[in-house]
């Protein structure tokens, strides 16, 4: 037992934990281990001797007139042959065998231990990397869990897992990775430190690493969009006029954005200049697209539409939907992407919709119908020609103010209305007729007027029709309205 200290220190030092942490778990263990092998309900407590380094247990009793619990409680006398210098009221503690202890009590006693002390690691872990998220760490590839990989950061593991890894990158044990700390997790199963080398926020601190510019404020990153392997857009801006930032971002020849690239196995990166206009910066965000206008639909839902011409529609999508994704990430706002032929037969439906499909119904007022039964109809939502004709005669009765006459009268202007469509012979014989007149020399318009008149035309008998229609129509009107007036 004087050796339980000494290795106490040990596993201290290995586990960057304070001794004292691990002293207290020892006596836990301990205690558990005491109690399982007595069997009994009395306390008991755990203390280092400080001479001998031992561990010891004791039984606490409580120092009473009569007892009543034996387990708990103690008589004065007997507690004074323990302890000369014991009193009532007070606590006598009486030593417990600890080489009693089997093998069960010792093994349950060293998963309390450890139990204790991987908790107070967790705690020491979390203390020190919480407030390091989001920062670059170098780590080498200690071993492959499934497809996860477990990584050495020097004082304690990390886990990289599959989600948080590029679709480009294969690592093998022994390798070495910059990764950002992702999160920090006390308990459950992915307890511990999560890096990730699909985080946007390893482009952010690798252009920090890699532009002077960055790390001095000159050029300030605005934000970052990216999926891991694939494609990463980047809006950069500058506190200083005279400074480009994506110039800066790209370096001469490229030198600065194509050693990132290398980091990140060939990763496409979209440096963008920022802009507090959200217009001009969707134009920006959509790059290498030519956009011709930018709308917007909902500035408090941050809704936008965007139209391109028709040869940039598939450049402004991008494969799968992946760059206007990445632009609508980068920007915050959700945008729908239309080509120019597209937002015009949207147009062209949208108009379309307000007329109504058909020729009104105030077209038949020059055909005879009377204008006081065009508005009835009107009111009654019958406002085409179409709509009109397809309507039996029931349904036009049940319209107010409309009888089986006014019915009639409807008809016959419906068909006059159809029947100027219709090619007919009598106006083909009109039009001959009207040839020949021409032809007629003009010496001799008394024998053309005398000669035999021919028959009328259909439309000039229609015309009849409806003008004798519009004067009882009128009549029945008149009718109408003075048997109104006397009721």
């Amino acid at each position: 037992m004087a050796s339980i200290y000494q290795s106490i220190e040990i596993l201290s030092k290995e586990k960057g934990i304070d001794p004292q942490i691990v002293i207290d778990a020892v006596k836990d263990a301990m205690l558990v281990a005491a109690r399982k092998h007595f069997r009994t309900a009395e306390d008991l407590v755990a203390a280092f001797n400080d001479q001998t380094g031992a561990l010891e247990i004791y039984g606490v009793k409580k120092v009473v007139e009569a007892v009543q619990d034996p387990d708990k409680e103690i008589s004065l006398e007997d507690a004074q042959r323990m302890d000369p210098t014991a009193q009532l009221e007070s606590e006598v503690h009486f030593p417990k065998p600890t080489e009693a202890l089997g093998r069960i009590s010792a093994q349950t006693a060293k998963q309390v231990i450890l139990q204790k002390v991987r908790e107070a690691e967790r705690e020491t872990i979390f203390a020190e990397y919480s407030g390091r998220v989001g920062e670059l760490v170098n780590c080498m590839v200690k071993r492959i869990e499934g497809q996860d990989l477990v990584v050495d950061l020097g004082k304690t593991e990390a886990r990289l897992l599959k989600k948080e890894q590029s679709k480009l990158e294969n690592f093998s044990v022994g390798d070495r990775a910059r990764c950002v700390i992702r999160s920090v997790e006390k308990a459950g199963k992915n307890a511990g430190v999560i890096v990730s080398r699909a985080a946007p926020e390893l482009v952010m601190r690798l252009f920090e690493q890699e532009v002077p510019e960055i790390y001095d404020n000159t050029v300030v990153i605005k934000g970052c969009a990216r999926e891991a392997g694939e494609r990463t857009k980047i809006a950069v801006s500058s506190r200083d006029r005279d400074v480009d930032s994506v110039g800066a971002c790209v370096g001469m020849k490229g030198m600065r954005v194509q050693s990132i690239i290398r980091e990140l196995r060939g990763e496409k990166i979209d440096i963008i200049e920022f802009s507090e206009d959200s217009v001009v910066f969707a134009t920006h965000a959509l790059s290498p697209a030519k956009i011709t206008r930018v709308s917007i639909i909902d500035p408090v839902d941050k809704h936008m539409e965007v139209i391109v011409d028709d040869t940039q529609l598939s450049l402004a999508i991008g494969k799968k939907g992946q760059n206007v994704r990445l632009a609508a990430k980068l920007l915050g706002w959700k945008i729908d992407i239309k080509s120019e032929e597209e937002k015009r037969q949207e147009v062209e439906s949208a108009m379309a919709a307000l007329v109504p499909a058909g020729a009104p119904v105030s077209v038949l007022i020059d055909l005879g119908l009377a204008e006081k039964i065009v508005e009835k109809l009107f009111e009654s939502s019958v406002g085409t020609v179409e709509k009109l004709g397809s309507m039996t005669p029931e349904e036009l009765e049940a319209i107010p103010g409309i009888g089986p006459t006014v019915v009639e009268k409807i008809l016959v202007a419906v068909n006059a209305y159809y029947a100027q469509f219709e090619p007919n012979a009598a106006a083909e014989g009109a039009e001959g007729s009207v040839e020949n007149a021409a032809e007629l020399p003009e010496e001799a318009p008394l024998e053309a007027e005398s000669s035999a008149a021919p028959e009328p035309s259909e439309a000039q008998e229609t015309a009849s029709v409806a003008a004798r229609n519009g004067a009882e129509e009128k009549k029945e009107f008149d009718t109408i309205e003075n048997s109104e007036g006397v009721g």
